[in-house]
């Protein structure tokens, strides 16, 4: 089964819901944007594409679990993403 979150943060169970349910949820909350080179990007979610295109804002660049860069506003080329998450805690 699958585990989502709406958008108040509530967490359910189910096969009902889909991957572009979760993407939808989670716009305009902060995520981490993990790409195929192992760099994390945290920020808030603006909005995605079919093509896993990522727009984010307050956009945060980590390498090794360590801040490297800030940036305001970034796009991210949907060929470089391994995953998408709501759990801020993770590390690299």
């Amino acid at each position: 089964s699958l585990v989502m979150a709406d958008a108040a943060g509530n967490l359910s169970v189910g096969v009902s819901k889909t991957p572009a349910d979760f993407l939808k949820a989670i716009r305009g909350r902060p995520v981490v944007v993990k790409l195929n080179s192992g760099v994390d990007y945290r920020g808030i979610l603006a909005c995605l594409d079919g093509y896993m295109n990522i727009a984010m804002e307050q956009t945060e660049e980590y390498q090794n679990g360590q801040l490297k860069n800030k940036y305001g506003d970034a796009f991210i080329r949907g060929n470089n993403v391994m995953y998408i998450s709501t759990n801020l805690s993770q590390t690299s």
